[in-house]
């Protein structure tokens, strides 16, 4: 299969099939206690697997080593590789190498693909994108970015602090947004860098804490002081930068849906088993009606979660800019939708829901941070509605009736 190609629908579902039993078969025996990392040589033993079972980095090109599902075939296999916190991992299919992946495939040269994107879909090495800073730097509103970089002889020195740079610690190298000034062949703007972690000039740390764990290195600070880096490390063309994080941040954001709905599956099928077996007041649970509108609600939130990851991952792939539109409606929806599924599966499982005999709290943790990270529902609200008064306006103006108009 190739990125570019229609995905057959026998093979995707193959490839499913496969990614479940590989899942409940060998990553879930192995997945460690609730909240507690996942020990490198784990991970090293359950990737030889994954690839002796044909279903290692799904998603990459199949010249670099991957399998080369297109984009519109991933969500049943990354749903899968979801349904344990540590399977995305596995598969090395985790942000923010997944989303680095598909930027270097798409962007990168066939030099820079060799150096940095080989490794990283190999599974030899982890990687970040660093973009997000402190106040007032780039947060929500990519616009404030700070970092900046300028140039020199043969290449360009980077200056400027990052944090939460998620995969930071341990990772090999970063890829940098830095403010640039305009020159005869680039507009100014932001331009993209490709930076090894352990160049003069960069230091990683300190760590910032939070409340999960699954993704690998954590989010530290990322700071860069006279960093320099050659004209070969431009990601892109100068001054392109925000055009290129829309190539990575539609199908991140899609990603993170996909990968969390798998980890809201598991917590709904927990809820299930306490529903059949548990009874109370002379009934099984199942049977109460309280217990049955929190099973529905799952349910939908389920259903509508998927339907509107498969929607947005075909028009990503027909359309990437309507697409990448989409990718915050699916965004948002998904990322409150899974909270409330494993919310559910926490009340309906009572005391043992809070406790870590089941993993259930320890998943509400991990999927929290998700309404925040890759822009808050809030942001993704506020451009939602602008683009749809936007989009209605033109309507109008191009000759549509005003539906809102009272005569009198």
């Amino acid at each position: 299969m190739s990125a570019a190609s229609v995905p057959d629908v026998e093979d995707v579902r193959d490839l499913r099939d496969r990614t479940r039993a590989f899942i409940r078969e060998v990553v879930l025996p192995a997945e460690p206690a609730p909240g507690a990392a996942l020990p490198d040589d784990v991970r090293d033993r359950l990737r030889a697997q994954a690839r002796d079972a044909g279903v290692f980095a799904p998603h990459a090109p199949v010249a670099y080593g991957g399998l080369g599902l297109p984009l519109d075939g991933w969500s049943p296999v990354f749903q899968e590789a979801g349904y344990s916190p540590i399977g995305p991992a596995v598969l090395n299919i985790m942000a923010p190498d997944e989303g680095n992946m598909h930027l270097l495939h798409v962007v990168g040269t066939p030099a820079q693909r060799e150096r940095y994107l080989a490794p990283l879909v190999r599974g030899d090495v982890r990687s970040s994108f660093a973009m997000t800073e402190p106040h007032p730097g780039a947060g929500s509103d990519p616009r404030a970015l700070s970092t900046t970089a300028e140039r020199v002889d043969g290449g360009w020195r980077i200056s400027g602090r990052k944090r939460f740079i998620s995969g930071a610690n341990g990772a090999a190298f970063a890829i940098v947004m830095a403010r640039t000034p305009a020159s005869a062949d680039a507009p100014e703007g932001a331009t993209m860098f490709l930076v090894p972690l352990d160049a003069p000039g960069v230091t990683v740390g300190p760590d910032v804490h939070t409340i999960e764990g699954a993704i690998a290195g954590g989010h530290p600070y990322v700071s860069f002081d006279g960093c320099l880096v050659s004209d070969d490390d431009v990601l892109g063309e100068p001054g392109q930068g925000f055009r290129y994080a829309q190539v990575r941040l539609g199908p991140a954001r899609l990603t993170h849906c996909m990968r969390w709905l798998g980890l809201a599956r598991r917590a709904h099928d927990t809820a299930l088993d306490r529903a059949n077996a548990r009874e109370l007041f002379g009934s099984r649970l199942r049977d109460l009606g309280v217990a049955q509108a929190l099973l529905a609600d799952s349910v939908i939130d389920l259903e509508t979660s998927d339907a509107i990851i498969d929607k947005t991952a075909r028009v990503l792939v027909a359309d990437p800019r309507a697409g990448e539109a989409l990718s915050s409606v699916a965004k948002v929806h998904c990322s409150e939708a899974v909270f409330r599924v494993i919310d559910r599966a926490v009340q309906l499982c009572g005391g043992d829901g809070v406790t870590d005999a089941l993993p259930l709290i320890q998943y509400l943790n991990e999927v929290r941070p998700f309404r925040i990270y890759d822009g808050s529902s809030e942001t993704h609200r506020w451009a939602i509605a602008r683009r749809a008064a936007s989009a209605r306006s033109r309507e109008v103006e191009a000759g549509a009736a005003r539906l809102d108009e009272v005569t009198p």
